[in-house]
């Protein structure tokens, strides 16, 4: 099973949280635990992660707090989860890494292994952070026989 971290869906709520308040100028840690019903504990944490990887800009000061880095029209899910995570790769042999796998030399589906980790890392390349605050809509795309084949969720605005 393909799954995110516990840790890095939270992290996409508090962004998708930052991004459906953009009135809001500054949030806490605390009021982000306390609005998204989460521990004061895990959000610090995510939200140090996500400063270091330069989506959130922290504020010092009395009335401090944190911010996204850009609009969020501008932020993609992959840079989150990537934030979060790590590389996105579905397999070692996914990465730009060589040798993290002990049958990477001989492994007869390492090509399509990388075409779907590359296929699935630009969808999330193409989804921004600005569409999470809205509903998506199932998508399809055509594989080489010219079926139809659901990928999965996106946005309206995208095609």
């Amino acid at each position: 099973m393909i799954r995110l971290g516990k840790l890095t869906d939270y992290g996409l709520v508090l962004m998708t949280h930052m991004a459906r308040q953009q009135d809001r100028a500054l949030y806490t840690a605390r009021d982000l635990a306390a609005e998204n019903s989460l521990p004061l504990p895990t959000v610090s944490k995510l939200l140090k992660q996500l400063l270091q990887a330069k989506l959130l800009v922290s504020h010092r000061g009395i009335k401090g707090g944190y911010s996204l880095a850009k609009p969020a029209r501008e932020i993609t899910v992959a840079e989150i989860i990537a934030a979060l995570e790590g590389p996105i790769a579905l397999t070692e042999c996914s990465t730009d890494v060589i040798g993290l796998c002990d049958f990477e030399a001989r492994c007869p589906i390492r090509t399509n292994q990388q075409i779907i980790s590359k296929a699935v890392s630009g969808a999330l390349e193409r989804l921004m952070l600005a569409d999470l605050v809205q509903p998506l809509q199932l998508a399809a795309i055509k594989d080489a026989q010219g079926n139809l084949v659901s990928i999965g969720p996106i946005s309206g605005r995208m095609q």
